[in-house]
């Protein structure tokens, strides 16, 4: 449940779904409950260690390519919150939840199931089937942003006075379908190079996305403060279409004529397909946007730019991770559906990799949190300080459940995604409207890592039941390790002197690097590593320089079973 993309803008969103350009099989394997499959023969430890291999590949590829965008995007963040303040951001972060949760509406889950759509015609090999799904891809993602920015236009003033508890707001809010417009157009298309497996046009998006995000955002807000929100979100939105028509263009696809009644049957199934995800992303963005609501009507509107500042550092690494890790991992989950002891063991691949990779990272945040929010933000920000905390452990929760969640999409079971949806959906609002009732600002961040323990309990059982899923040795051994630092550096915050806690999240988060980077150098051969990596290796200590060349660990951690 845990959709985490990086935004053409470099801006970081983060939200609870698991179905963030994902696929599910075809049609009949979602309309019909999936047969057990006989049990297939383990998979042999060189091919599983070409796995973490593959993993790691794709990670660093997309993940390089989100640091780089989210490095652009903390030179946006900085600018909006030193040109707009608290009290400004809110109104930042405001604006972008309404931009989402229309997007959600009226987008049908079109990035998703588009994304299965073009991946399974490219699976097929036929240069006129491909061609067909792109050009009913491209028209419906066209006429859904029209839809889009029709609906906000026409509920602007109900949407300002819900929002703001007035209409003042009403012609910002109806700018906004202009943006709305621009990105389901940008989705189509990003849909489709993440379809033809473009992983490289993929970073490079992202990247300019970025960079050209920047350019825009920032005059319109430095000349026009509050009131060039809403038109630097617009410019956002124009960039990344930009950047993805760009890249989608690239993509040799025969020219075809199609005939209504294929654009009909295309579309249906898009359609069809995509209104689960449309009813989750409308549950999630929901929820955000609810969340930032209540912590308005009760708290106030600082306290909404605040918690905004936080929401959006509190998953920034974890977000890279995943995010990176998420762009290859749905086509060959999607691929070995069926075999249910292959997609546990990939599942339990992604999930390793995640905890090893995100783990230091969470730890480095808990620690240095007041540091992180001066540099990023301003000394105004620091009162976000305790929310970004409470976040860091929902975001670790995060690390473990996203991969699970995947496997209730893939196996297209709708009914049971949406009602788990529907349960975390209930849970996290009550949780945000009681907390933030009772511990104000910081009730935001409790309401959010209590809403992942629920939603961590909820998906273990549901998966287990689908496939049989369960932990390997490995992954429980490496999780009881990084929840354990996390537990202690975050109560050592809450009990000890700063100095003090400060000393131990230092020691926690070298260590925990130590031991991040020796478990990677058992999963991968070391001379696949990029050069300045492994001479950073051999300097450090970490890699023996006679190992240099050598297999990796055929079974860490006793991972094949």
């Amino acid at each position: 449940m845990i959709p985490i993309t990086i935004r053409g803008n470099g801006e970081l969103a983060t939200s609870c779904c698991t179905c963030v350009q994902i696929a599910a099989p075809s049609d009949v394997q979602v309309l019909a409950a999936p047969s057990r499959p006989a049990p297939q023969a383990k998979k042999a430890p060189a091919e599983t260690k070409g796995s973490y291999g593959q993993i790691l590949k794709s990670s660093a590829l997309i993940g390089g390519s989100s640091v780089l965008s989210i490095a652009i995007g903390i030179v946006r963040t900085k600018a909006m919150a030193l040109l707009l303040g608290p009290s400004g951001f809110g109104l930042f972060g405001l604006y972008g939840s309404i931009q989402n949760l229309t997007q959600s509406i009226a987008g049908m889950g079109i990035n998703s199931s588009g994304v299965r759509q073009i991946a399974e015609a490219a699976g097929s090999g036929d240069e006129a089937r491909i061609a067909q799904t792109t050009a009913v891809l491209q028209r419906t993602s066209i006429v859904l942003g029209m839809l889009g920015a029709a609906l906000l236009l026409v509920f602007s003033r109900q949407v300002s006075r819900l929002t703001f508890g007035s209409t003042d707001q009403a012609a910002a809010v109806s700018l906004l379908s202009i943006a709305v417009f621009f990105s389901l157009v940008s989705a189509g298309q990003g849909a489709l190079i993440q379809g033809m497996r473009r992983v490289a046009d993929l970073a490079r998006m992202n990247v300019l996305g970025a960079l050209f995000g920047v350019c825009s955002g920032i005059p319109l807000v430095y000349f026009f403060r509050e009131r060039g929100v809403v038109p630097s979100l617009v410019g956002v939105a124009a960039m990344t279409i930009l950047t993805s028509w760009w890249y989608s263009r690239k993509i040799e696809v025969q020219e075809i004529t199609v005939t209504f009644s294929q654009v009909r049957h295309e579309a249906s199934a898009l359609l069809k397909l995509g209104s689960a995800f449309m009813a989750s992303g409308f549950l999630t963005m929901g929820v955000a946007y609810f969340v930032r609501i209540i912590i308005l009507r009760k708290v106030g509107f600082e306290a909404t730019g605040l918690y905004q500042s936080a929401w959006t550092l509190g998953g920034l690494y974890v977000g890279i991770i995943l995010g990176a890790m998420g762009a290859d991992f749905y086509p060959r989950l999607t691929a070995s559906i069926q075999n249910h002891e292959e997609c546990n063991r990939l599942v339990n691949e992604q999930t390793l990799i995640g905890l090893l990779l995100a783990g230091p990272g969470v730890l480095a945040t808990l620690t240095f949190a007041p540091l992180v929010i001066a540099l990023l933000y301003s000394t105004k920000f620091g009162a976000a300080v305790g929310v970004l905390r409470w976040i860091c452990l929902g975001a670790a929760l995060q690390v473990i459940a996203w991969p699970m969640g995947f496997i209730v999409v893939a196996k297209g079971r709708q009914g049971i995604f949406f009602l788990c949806e529907l349960a975390w959906t209930i849970v996290a609002v009550a949780l945000a409207w009681f907390c933030v009732k009772r511990y104000g600002l910081n009730g935001g961040g409790i309401a959010f890592f209590g809403s992942y323990v629920f939603h961590l309990a909820l998906t273990y059982p549901v998966v287990h039941w689908l496939t049989e899923f369960r932990w390997y040795a490995a992954n429980r051994h490496t999780g009881a390790v990084f929840l354990s630092l996390i537990a202690v550096v975050f109560c050592s915050i809450q009990m000890l002197p700063s100095a003090v806690s400060l000393a131990i999240g230092t020691l926690a988060v070298v260590g925990s690097c130590v031991y991040s980077v020796r478990a990677l150098l058992r999963l991968v051969p070391s001379d696949r590593l990029p050069r300045p990596i492994q001479r950073l290796l051999v300097a450090s200590r970490l890699l023996d320089p006679e190992l240099l060349g050598s297999p990796a660990t055929a079974d860490p951690g006793g991972l094949v079973q």
